[in-house]
């Protein structure tokens, strides 16, 4: 594994929205600088996700220096959504446990509505170092996590993209490949690394940060997605589930968890420290 490369880097300021790939960005202790600090809620409180509403997909939003966002979609008008002011805290569900976060600004529940069809809230993650934290299960004392599914950071490499098509490629649903790497919406992706190389990583240095490798990343029905259309098909999740299970997961990338913060770039090496 020499001459590794950081190829992409992705941000994600609303879970579950298409985001930014920026060429440069901040590591904070609970993910990259903006990522998935937003989430969209429905009338009881459950964060709204592609797996039961796919054409969020075709929302974008952008992150602003301000720590709002920009959002956008298909035949709907952009708009500008400022962090709301400290104020109450709504408790949200995401995978059954309740996450506190602050409702923004109505436009933003206007924006959403109008765009998925039924009423639908829009809510900030105000505070991460202390919402939030990490599966005790694989959690070091102190560490939180985003609105992320579980873990601060995403990492995949293009070597197992690769090695994923050329699977689906031999299977019954190959018309449905090659797929791209958007399917899985990482933070970081590798380039120079060997096929499925990151399942091993335990520590890894990029740019002036180290992050601690944690396990597999299970995947889910999102991965079916097509990023552009909101159509699901079956892959990559029959491939997955025939050539990459890892106990109970459909094994795609690795969770990584910021042990010393900095920033990282596209083209950054990246070194396995262990």
């Amino acid at each position: 594994m020499t001459n590794m490369r950081v190829q992409e880097l992705h941000v994600h300021p609303v879970k579950s929205v298409a985001g930014t790939s920026p060429d440069e960005v901040a590591v904070e202790p609970w993910g990259l600088a903006g990522d998935r600090r937003w989430a969209v809620i429905d009338t009881e409180g459950n964060v709204i996700t592609q797996r039961q509403q796919p054409r969020l997909a075709l929302a974008s939003a952008r992150p602003l220096g301000s720590g709002g966002v920009a959002l956008s979609a298909p035949g709907l008008a952009s708009v500008v959504v400022e962090p709301p002011a400290p104020g109450p805290l709504e408790p949200v569900a995401l995978f059954g446990k309740k996450i506190d976060t602050v409702v923004a600004h109505t436009v933003g529940h206007a924006w959403f509505t109008e765009y998925l069809g039924f009423p639908a809230r829009l809510v900030h993650l105000d505070d991460p170092a202390v919402r939030r934290p990490v599966d005790p299960d694989y959690a070091l004392p102190g560490e939180t996590v985003s609105l992320a599914d579980a873990y601060p950071l995403l990492v995949a490499t293009l070597a197992s993209l690769d090695a994923l098509n050329a699977l689906i490629a031999q299977g019954d649903h190959a018309d449905e490949g090659p797929l791209p790497m958007n399917r899985f919406r990482p933070n970081l992706v590798v380039s120079g690394a060997e096929a499925w190389a990151e399942d091993g990583w335990k520590r890894v240095a990029i740019g002036d940060a180290v992050f601690r490798g944690v396990r597999e990343c299970g995947r889910c029905v999102i991965t079916t997605t097509d990023q552009r259309t909101g159509e699901r098909g079956k892959e990559p999740l029959k491939t997955l589930a025939a050539h990459r299970r890892i106990g109970k997961s459909l094994a795609f990338g690795r969770m990584l968890v910021p042990v010393r913060l900095g920033t990282v770039r596209v083209g950054d090496e990246v070194r396995i420290l262990d």
